[in-house]
C-alpha cells in the first residue's frame, strides 16, 4: 500500500511539473525496443509505464481527467519537460519504425489531444525553426523601412540638385 501511495504521489508531481504528458500503448514492444525509445525522447521527457488504476488516480489528483477513458491496455506516458513538439516527432518517427507503439493522447497547455491532435503537433516545426522565422520576418521589415528612411533624403537631395541646375541654366 505505501509503494502505491509514493507511486500516486511521484506520479502526480510528474503530472504538475510537465507542459505536457503523451499517452502511449506499447504492447508488443521488446525491453530493448522500450530502451530505444526511451533514449530518442530523454533531452525533452521522460517515458514512464504505471499502472492505469494509479495512473488515473494521480492524473485525477493534478487536475488532468484527459486519460481516463483512454487507460486500457499496457499503458506508457511521456512526461514532457522539454520541448513538446521534438517529442511527438520523436514518437511519431519510432511508431513508424515500430507499428506496435500507438499514442493514444496527450495532455498540453491545459488542453486534452487525441491522437490526430498529437499527430498534428509533431508536423509542427521545431521552435528553433519557428523563432528563427520570426526573427527574419522582423529582420525584413526592418530593412524594408531602413530603405524607406535611406531613400527619402536621397530623392530630396535629387530633388534640390535639379533645382539648382534649373536655376543655373
Amino acid at each position: 500500500m505505501a509503494t502505491k501511495e509514493a507511486t500516486v504521489a511521484d506520479l502526480q508531481k510528474h503530472f504538475e511539473e510537465s507542459t505536457a504528458v503523451l499517452l502511449t500503448e506499447y504492447r508488443g514492444l521488446t525491453v530493448a525496443e522500450l530502451r530505444e525509445l526511451r533514449n530518442g525522447i530523454r533531452e525533452h521527457a521522460s517515458y514512464t509505464v504505471a499502472k492505469n488504476t494509479l495512473t488515473k488516480i494521480a492524473a485525477n489528483n493534478a487536475g488532468i481527467t484527459a486519460f481516463d477513458d483512454e487507460l486500457a491496455g499496457p499503458s506508457a506516458l511521456a512526461f514532457v519537460h522539454g520541448d513538446p513538439v521534438a517529442v511527438a516527432k520523436s514518437l511519431r518517427d519510432f511508431a513508424k519504425a515500430n507499428p506496435l507503439l500507438v499514442v493514444k493522447a496527450g495532455f498540453f497547455d491545459g488542453k486534452p489531444l487525441t491522437a490526430a491532435e498529437v499527430g498534428k503537433l509533431a508536423d509542427l516545426e521545431s521552435r528553433e525553426v519557428l523563432l528563427a522565422k520570426a526573427a527574419g520576418a522582423m529582420k525584413a521589415s526592418l530593412f524594408g523601412a531602413a530603405q524607406l528612411f535611406n531613400a527619402l533624403p536621397a530623392k530630396a537631395a535629387r530633388g534640390f540638385g535639379a533645382l539648382q541646375e534649373k536655376q543655373s541654366a
